[in-house]
């Protein structure tokens, strides 16, 4: 007989009837009967909504039902060989979904898969995977997936519904904090079969909310201790993936090696990918000794971001012998946000005022042309070079809806779309632009004495300290520091290690950290673990600025209400002003494209995708 396990939310059916509902209904049809009769919480029929092969969070998938491959992946790419690529820092776990330890990005997709796959070629578009089909209403008051027959886990064994739901339960207990959010918005979870599960939602209108599910990493339950998630240090998780973990050197490596016997190699999503043999990730603690090791050929793939070296530490015999190929890849998503990041938790940044001192301050001109070649461009919004972002023009009836009283805030030139970062002379000691540092700094109550940028009233030094984890970064933070000192601020600059870094930024414990956050065609739930007042008080959340603002609460709960492009993009737009407006990063700055370097045995399907660089679609060269 089919059997359902329903969890009750905490909404108005939640009481003694909701109770009986959560029980499991097995044995006679009478029992069945009767508890059915009893449980007050409507069950939405799957007939309300069609199961289909894709979702998209606005619009329709571009892939048609029964599609042959990705368009960035070739279905003819040979199998074998090996992959080597290096990482700057260290690792002291592989559980990237729990809140404790450092873990690189080597669970998920690798050993551990989703619910359905993202297609890099759409703005934010998902195909089956471990799910064969998904059924959504056009209201969104619920998402159902219907599960693959033939996904199995490593060991052989099928993977059902009720591994779904233990990968739900244990993530939103013990999991990340934005899994433990999205719990708030589920009202019940119900399998009425070993292949089906559905989520239905406590109110409709979240358009990202069936996507964020349908990427919920799915574990074994009969191999997952719920008691040891937390700290499995480097034990892997039993997975349904391409790869199982072949070898761990703490902190090190960590290599990959291929299942021959994986069930979805030839499903659509997956023909032509994963095509090496064994995947290995090197750690390296010095960037220099990172790139020391794929010149001379311990590494087979790298992306660039330095500039410096792109443009002049490829001098090489191998560069000039066409042993190591370059390009230059075109990205058209928006290009995101790396910054000097303030903790407006700390006193010294709780005044924006003060921020926006700071933040003329940085010479990004003398960086770029004196350490850069003048090879960057200055960002000057969270969505850069892209139709999200404030700069694409000013204010329309739709944005100024959506901010409301907000839109009174904000100064003319973020309202009209014409604001720019402040431009200096280049020569590291821009008057005019410095002047109006000190006068925002004296405004929020600072003067200069004695050399020293101290409060007014009580004499105490504006100091802060940066803290940073890489020698690049430090190199930014010491250009920066020597302009503060122009002003009579000495900043800290802190180098740690990236274990003692992490572990403290997921604490909220520094002052300033230069980071970067990484923006998709279509953002979505992911702002709100950036920026949300309950992500503020959260540890482990990446609202690392301490945003609170009732405002930009709103706008983006009506970014995830957006039920047409239109209405999305004036969301996101608003958004953008606002955060650019608190002045919660002093922004740094970026490329439009990928830079990538590769030995000439690794080879790339003719087309990539368009909104991100994915090596895993790549393959061994033939006769190396």
């Amino acid at each position: 007989m089919e059997t359902r396990r329903i969890i009750p939310g905490s909404g108005p059916h939640a009481g003694a009837s909701g109770l009986l509902c959560a029980l499991v209904v097995t044995g006679r049809a009478l029992v069945a009967f009767a508890l059915a009769a009893l449980c007050l919480i409507p069950v939405a029929r799957a007939e309300e909504a069609p199961h289909r092969h894709g979702l998209a969070m606005h619009g329709e998938p571009a892939l048609p039902p029964g599609f042959a491959h990705l368009p960035y992946a070739n279905p003819a790419a040979p199998k074998g060989g090996a992959l080597r690529l290096g990482l700057a820092g260290s690792f002291d776990s592989l559980n990237t979904m729990a809140i404790k330890g450092n873990a690189p990005q080597a669970m998920v997709p690798y050993i551990v898969q989703p619910l359905m796959m993202r297609s890099a070629d759409e703005p934010f578009t998902l195909y089956g995977l471990l799910a064969e089909t998904v059924a959504v209403p056009p209201d969104r008051r619920f998402v159902e997936f219907r599960l693959n027959p033939a996904a199995r886990f490593s060991d052989g064994r099928p993977v059902t519904s009720a591994d779904v739901l233990f990968s739900w339960d244990l993530f939103t207990t013990r999991g990340r904090p934005n899994y433990r959010t999205n719990k708030t918005k589920v009202a019940k979870v119900e399998t009425p079969d070993s292949r089906t599960i559905r989520f239905t939602f406590h109110s409709a209108g979240d358009q990202e909310l069936p996507l964020i599910l349908a990427m919920m990493p799915v574990l074994a339950a009969h191999a997952t201790d719920p008691e040891k998630f937390e700290n499995m240090g480097f034990t892997p998780f039993l997975g349904s993936g391409p790869y199982l973990i072949d070898e761990v050197d703490p902190g090190t490596r960590v290599s990959l090696k291929r299942r021959q016997d994986y069930w979805a190699k030839d499903l659509p999503v997956h023909r032509g990918l994963y095509n090496f043999d064994t995947i290995s990730l090197e750690f390296f603690r010095d960037s220099n000794t990172l790139f020391e090791a794929f010149k001379t050929g311990l590494l087979d793939l790298r992306i660039e971001t330095d500039p410096t070296k792109w443009r002049e530490g490829y001098a090489i015999p191998a560069v000039e012998d066409g042993r190591i190929l370059r390009e230059t890849v075109p990205i058209r998503a928006p290009k995101g946000m790396t910054g000097f990041i303030f903790n407006t938790r700390r006193p010294v940044f709780a005044d924006r005022r003060i921020r926006e001192g700071l933040f003329h301050l940085f010479d990004f001109e003398w960086l770029n042309r004196n350490l850069f070649a003048g090879i960057y461009r200055r960002t000057g919004s969270f969505f850069d070079e892209s139709e999200l972002s404030f700069r694409s023009g000013p204010v329309d009836t739709r944005e100024a809806a959506i901010l409301g009283t907000a839109l009174e805030t904000l100064p003319p030139d973020i309202r009209d779309g014409s604001w720019r970062p402040p431009v200096m002379d280049g020569s590291g000691r821009d008057r005019q632009v410095m002047r109006k540092a000190v006068e925002r700094l004296n405004e929020a109550g600072y003067a200069i004495r004695e050399g020293r940028m101290v409060q007014r009233e009580t004499g105490q030094p504006l100091t802060f300290e940066i803290m940073v984890t890489t020698r690049e970064k430090e190199r930014i933070a010491l250009a920066f520091a020597d302009t503060l000192k122009q002003v009579g601020i000495f900043p800290t600059i802190r180098l740690v290690d990236s274990s003692q870094y992490w572990s403290r930024v997921r604490q909220f414990q520094f002052d300033m950290i230069i980071e970067g956050y990484v923006v998709g065609a279509s953002p979505g739930q992911e702002q709100g673990n950036r920026w949300s007042s309950r992500a503020a008080e959260t540890p482990g959340t990446l609202n690392w600025a301490g945003v609170r603002s009732p405002d930009i609460d709103r706008v983006i709960a009506s970014l995830l209400a957006a039920r047409s492009r239109e209405d999305f993009v004036a969301s996101v737009r608003a958004l953008d002003r606002l955060l650019v407006a608190g002045h919660y990063v002093l922004p740094l700055y970026h490329v439009s494209d990928r830079w990538v370097a590769r030995w000439k045995h690794i080879s790339r399907p003719a087309t990539t995708a368009a909104y991100d660089f994915l090596h895993d679609s790549f393959w061994l060269t033939p006769n190396h």
